[in-house]
């Protein structure tokens, strides 16, 4: 195809650049599956982060195919619909039965219903001509949508003053990914592949602006006696998920008369300790 003609060096060279960036992303979650098959539980994790990854591989691969000379956004877009795929499979393996009918319903809805209504307006209801510019539109408002996913853990390192869960090598590994997917939009003279890639290129630099503000601040540790922990759900944008452990605090008195045992229980100290979204849920890096 003409992305390796000699004529344009530089599209094979930024694209190249994109895949090898991108296939580095798409594998982030894998510490995050691998504790999921080891524990044999989704442990509260979210499966909508690869419910959205896969729409977005589909939506840049249908892209691709429509327009002509953009190889390599169908290379690392089918090994992320691969990829995305085992991650839900897994997920569906191990998830309770309200988590497994929950990402069945936003699977059906988003990676087949709204997929699928897209595919036909674009090749029924629109001309040819003009197909390529209408699809272009739609990947960069929803991969716009996508970016704006690290607003909310970057809010969290804020309010924390802790980068433990917002990795330094994800955030220049995404950043990286943007700038080489945004030279090959401008080398390929593609607005619609340059565009969104420019909200990633910033959302990736602030991130990094954070760590380095941030990296140096310790947590305050408290010597905790655990019991086994609970996770709750919260809905929010793509996800988050809270991880709260609960210590009674003991008091060295000789112990209370079974008659004074909610007085105990009424003292007690509840400690939460909210955790960031894990990594996977970062990836708003538009494959493209």
């Amino acid at each position: 195809m003409g992305v390796f003609s000699a004529d344009n060096p530089w599209v094979f060279i930024s694209g190249l650049l994109g895949n090898i960036s991108s296939f580095v992303v798409f594998l982030a979650p894998l510490p995050t599956f691998y504790r999921i098959c080891k524990n044999k539980s989704t442990e509260g994790f979210q499966s909508i982060p690869y419910v959205v990854s896969l729409f977005s591989a589909m939506l840049w691969i249908y892209y691709a195919f429509v327009k002509s000379g953009a190889f390599l956004l169908i290379t690392i877009n089918s090994f992320g619909c691969v990829v995305e795929t085992i991650y839900i499979a897994i997920y569906f393996a191990y998830a309770t039965k309200q988590s497994r009918m929950y990402t069945l319903k936003i699977l059906l809805l988003l990676d087949c219903g709204v997929f699928c209504s897209i595919l036909l307006f674009i090749q029924f209801l629109t001309k040819a001509s003009n197909r390529v510019n209408y699809l272009g539109w739609v990947c960069v408002v929803f991969a716009t949508s996508v970016f704006a996913a690290p607003l909310s853990i970057m809010r969290q390192v804020i309010i924390t003053k802790s980068v433990e869960f917002m990795p330094f090598h994800l955030s220049l590994m995404l950043t990286f990914s943007a700038i080489a997917w945004l030279l090959y939009g401008i080398f390929l003279k593609d607005l619609h592949i340059a565009l969104p890639n420019v909200l990633g290129f910033v959302f990736g630099m602030l991130q990094m602006v954070l760590y380095a503000i941030y990296r140096n601040y310790k947590t305050v540790v408290i010597e905790e006696v655990k019991v086994p922990q609970h996770t709750v759900d919260v809905g929010t944008e793509l996800s988050a998920v809270v991880n709260s452990e609960v210590e009674e605090i003991g008091s060295p008195e000789p112990p209370i008369r079974d008659d004074h045992r909610h007085e105990t229980v009424a003292r007690s100290c509840n400690l939460q300790h909210p955790m960031l979204p894990n990594s996977n849920q970062m990836l708003g890096t538009c494959e493209a």
